[in-house]
């Protein structure tokens, strides 16, 4: 058996981990061979459940699972790890405007960000989900100057997910048969799903997601505003936020970092834009098309870009800046 590796989990008594843990527990993410040791970090009034959370982990019995600790003091959480998970953050609540959320956020994500310079492995891979995701992980990964600003990255795979099914359902297959839908942009309501570049594998050949669905007014319409809506319509519904589809979405991150993109497909994933070939400003995290090999991303490179989504790309882009301007601001009080 290899050593085990240490896992975070940041609002571990949160809906999200628990939907997460088990998947991560059981080596649906790190792989069948991977003991795991279990960092699960939360503030102080909800440790009694994560008491809880602990004792359903070992009720589980699972064999790859070596220990789990749980705490609300980030010297113990961010100790020495090989991934950071980093869910918890200060949810928008009513009458709350985005300003508000975005500086609660900067000093939970510049917090989370120095102890993962102090305490953590330098070649710690970290997944930001807390929103704003984009503008947190900017903050997380400043905040720790000594990691590599690649190995920091925010969760647009559930808005890629979502894309993907949408594309899955009006064409009639299963989701498998659909790859290289991209998110571009911020994790939010101006993310732009763009299928321009998406196969359908439609009977055993493979076809452009534009032929095969024949609805140009469609994908050009309801389609992209279902996908950056979607989070929104859940809520309606189950008065609470994804957790089921959003757990699955960070297996599927976590998954692709550890073992890397199938040959030919790429993903989605909010990563740092320097060095970007789509006119994208350098200094934020901005979901491209990327494809991973040995635990690295590389952005897809030449990908054609035409007037309708350049538009769309350019404004989630130009919200992005504003949130980091908004943010740097913050930083420096």
């Amino acid at each position: 058996m290899a050593e085990p590796i240490r896992v975070l989990v940041t609002g571990a008594a949160g809906q999200i981990a628990y939907s997460l843990l088990y998947s991560i527990a059981k080596g649906d993410v790190f792989g069948k061979e991977q003991p795991i040791i279990l960092v699960l970090l939360d503030i102080p009034p909800m440790l009694p459940v994560l008491d809880g959370v602990v004792m359903e982990l070992q009720d589980c019995a699972l064999p790859l699972l070596r220990e789990v600790i749980p705490t609300d003091k980030v010297e113990v959480g961010f100790k020495d790890l090989d991934a950071a998970i980093l869910v918890g953050s200060m949810p928008r609540k009513e009458g709350m405007e985005r300003k508000d959320l975005l500086k609660a956020n900067v000093a939970i994500f510049k917090t989370q960000g120095a102890a993962l310079d102090k305490f953590a492995k330098k070649t710690v891979k970290v997944l930001v989900v807390g929103n704003p995701a984009n503008t947190n992980c900017l903050i997380a990964s400043k905040s720790a100057p000594s990691i590599p600003k690649e190995n920091f990255s925010c969760l647009t795979r559930l808005d890629h997910n979502r894309a993907s099914s949408q594309v899955a359902m009006r064409c009639g297959v299963s989701s498998d048969k659909v790859k290289n839908v991209i998110i571009w942009g911020n994790h939010s309501s101006t993310q732009y799903p763009d299928v321009h570049h998406a196969k359908v594998d439609v009977h055993g050949s493979e076809v452009d997601a534009y032929d095969a669905i024949k609805d140009d007014a469609w994908l050009r319409g309801d389609f992209i505003s279902t996908v950056q809506l979607r989070g929104a319509a859940v809520i309606k519904a189950r008065k609470l936020s994804s957790a089921m589809s959003a757990a699955k979405a960070i297996c599927d991150h976590i998954r692709d970092i550890w073992f890397g993109t199938k040959e030919g497909e790429f993903i989605s994933m909010g990563v740092n834009a320097g060095g970007n070939s789509y006119g994208i400003p350098e200094d934020l995290i901005y979901s491209f098309p990327v494809q991973i090999k040995n635990k690295t991303w590389k952005v897809v490179d030449g990908l054609s870009v035409n007037d309708f989504s350049r538009a769309k790309m350019d404004a989630t882009a130009a919200e992005l800046v504003d949130e980091r301007d908004t943010a740097m601001d913050f930083l420096s009080q």
